[in-house]
């Protein structure tokens, strides 16, 4: 087992002022077939304590996924996850597809009055925030989606808390989106694959074809 992630990179915010954090972490990324879905875990920072057993999802069993899921929604302050379709995958790009999804969980948040003041996204790179729209009139509306600072950090998911228990809430919630969609599609294994790129699904794609679910702009084929 990995090191346990503590908040101690997080409480780094309280010298700004901020109080409410909102941790990000995506799953579905690599993904053949299936949604690219972005957990949020907001936190106080003044106050919450540490959480047991939490690690980055990719690092635990799912029975153990499970087990943490109910703990991790009742340890946040609030929390969200939002998708983004494999067709608005193919339509938009995968990155448009990830900032769709945080959209999503972001807006979540705020209809029920929840407003992080900062973000802590895993990773190098933002692409959470909404692109700057350019426009000739100076008082357009903002495009819609996270309007606090982004503060992005490399393993993020494997240091911090917050990140590790997005993470675990984007996963538990994906996979069993893809557990209802393999009912509907049993062929491909996604109960067991997730809609990773797996043997078995490789193959079945190959003796069946894509799904309205497959990510087919990719040429997986």
């Amino acid at each position: 087992m990995s090191l346990a992630p503590t908040l101690d990179y997080e409480r780094r915010f309280l010298g700004s002022g901020a109080r409410l954090l909102a941790g990000v972490d995506e799953v579905g990324r690599g993904a053949l077939a299936g949604p690219v879905s972005v957990g949020i875990a907001v936190i106080d920072l003044s106050r919450q304590d540490l959480l047991d057993d939490v690690r980055d999802s990719k690092l635990l069993r799912e029975s153990e996924r499970e087990r943490l899921e109910p703990l991790v929604r009742s340890w946040c302050v609030a929390s969200a996850v939002g998708h983004a379709s494999a067709k608005e995958i193919d339509a938009l790009g995968l990155i448009s597809a990830m900032r769709t999804a945080g959209t999503r969980a972001w807006l979540d948040l705020l209809g029920r009055g929840v407003i992080p003041e900062v973000v802590l996204l895993d990773g190098s790179h933002n692409w959470l925030s909404p692109e700057p729209q350019a426009s000739l009139f100076d008082d357009a509306d903002p495009a819609p989606g996270c309007d606090a600072p982004v503060h992005t950090l490399v393993k993020a998911d494997m240091q911090c808390l917050s990140v590790a228990a997005a993470s675990i809430l984007a996963k538990v919630e994906r996979d069993r989106l893809m557990g209802v969609l393999h009912e509907e599609f049993p062929g491909y294994g996604w109960n067991e694959n997730k809609g990773y790129g797996t043997a078995l699904h490789r193959e079945a794609l190959n003796a069946l074809g894509p799904t309205p679910y497959h990510r087919v702009s990719w040429q997986i084929l």
